[in-house]
């Protein structure tokens, strides 16, 4: 029996959002759907934390009845690595050796390949996303049984010399729209016959809001625009923050609107403007299915998104979006469902809650459609079967040689 083993540098209840909930979700539903899992992960906690000291116990342990294998981490040179990471930050241009520096001296792991190298041929590794340095040194242990799920953005990092060694070299790579695939085949063309799949990416849909509650709760009557997520420059929200203040300073004070903002990260707040924000930070879930609910508006401005549950779950509560014209991927969302507008400046920004502010039945009917769009796509029992047919097809071309059963990964 093959295990499905997802490799990814961090994984447990302390991990944030984006790739790493991505992982622990669909973990959580193959498992559920009979497929044997496993992770393959490291000693350290999360994205924020020091990458060079373990946070947990190295070795084995079980996580809502997950294995998951813990690998000690060593010692990095972290100013090192902080140094080119900077210049990638400001997407500028590095040189081959400052690629290396970046790459070994990011999440330092050789027990983790070891170890991956002794079992290949009894496993089929996931790797996710491809930032990581488990993902550049794992996927070169066995390629040809290997997937990954890039969670790829439009950014400098993708454009390194060392991704384009790697990446077009294992068997499959999973994408969750369109936009991300057509992506993919312009940073690493030539692939000889890789499978190259748009799977999507599961969505939970049996949370419930209470938009009058949230409203109540925080003394809230007028137009709300909502957004949740990450405050940090790399998900756009100093220029959300600009052009709230910008909007709010003319049409939105006068119409008594408040932009909610919720999510991790320290915002600079105008002070001429502090009635036209509410800034709740970290929220529990429920609270922030309430708020999803209760918003005339969700606006996501980021540019670097590979699929955005954020988007989905505004959807699933009927909101229509606002999203930012220069990422292919919410805008194809956005197109593909009717769901939401996008803009690219701070006039259209503007112009469009205007809009949705001026045309409510519009505004509705848009947040019907993604909620339908949501449904009909995203799913579970809608991906998880596309997941192992994937894993089912690998699998396939390997039986011959290693006698892999995988005719259980297809039911």
């Amino acid at each position: 029996m093959t295990i499905i083993t997802f490799v990814t540098p961090w994984y447990g209840p302390d991990a944030p959002g984006g790739a790493e909930a991505e992982t622990r979700r669909l973990v959580g539903q193959l498992r559920r759907a009979g497929v044997p899992v496993e992770v393959l992960t490291t000693t350290t906690r999360d994205l924020y934390a020091d990458w060079g000291r373990s946070y947990y116990p190295a070795g084995a342990t079980e996580i809502d009845g997950v294995i998951v294998r813990r690998f000690p981490v060593q010692k990095r040179d972290r100013a090192a690595f902080d140094a080119v990471n900077a210049r990638l930050m400001r997407g500028a241009l590095v040189s081959a050796a400052d690629e290396r520096v970046y790459i070994e001296q990011m999440i330092r792991v050789p027990d983790l390949y070891e170890f991956m190298t002794r079992e290949a041929g009894d496993r089929l590794y996931v790797f996710i996303p491809y930032l990581f340095a488990t993902t550049y040194y794992g996927a070169q242990v066995c390629p040809e049984r290997s997937v990954v799920i890039p969670c790829l953005h439009d950014e400098s990092y993708a454009r390194l010399a060392l991704y384009r060694e790697v990446l077009p070299r294992v068997r499959a790579l999973v994408f969750h729209t369109e936009a991300e695939r057509v992506l993919a085949d312009r940073l690493f063309p030539g692939h000889a016959g890789q499978l190259r799949e748009v799977l999507g990416e599961g969505v939970d849909t049996d949370a419930l809001g209470d938009g009058d509650r949230f409203r109540r709760r925080h003394g809230l009557d007028g137009p709300l625009v909502l957004y949740a997520g990450r405050r940090e420059p790399g998900k756009n929200t100093p220029l959300l923050l600009d052009a709230w203040a910008r909007y709010w300073r003319g049409a939105g004070r006068a119409r008594g609107a408040r932009l909610v903002l919720l999510g991790p990260g320290d915002v600079a707040l105008p002070a001429d403007i502090a009635d036209g924000f509410l800034d709740l930070g970290f929220v529990p879930p429920q609270d922030k299915h309430d708020a999803y609910t209760a918003a005339d508006v969700f606006c996501l401005p980021s540019v670097n998104e590979s699929f955005s549950i954020a988007l989905m779950e505004s959807w699933l509560a009927e909101t229509p979006a606002l999203v930012h014209a220069g990422c292919a991927v919410t805008v194809e969302h956005c197109r593909n469902a009717n769901g939401g507008l996008y803009f690219a400046d701070h006039d259209e920004f503007a112009a469009t809650l205007d809009y949705l502010f001026d045309h409510p039945a519009a505004a509705a009917q848009m947040g019907r459609n993604g909620r339908a769009y949501v449904l009909s796509r995203y799913q579970w029992p809608t991906i998880i079967p596309r997941y192992r047919d994937l894993f089912a097809r690998v699998l396939t071309e390997k039986a011959a040689t290693d006698d892999t059963d995988f005719t259980d990964l297809k039911n």
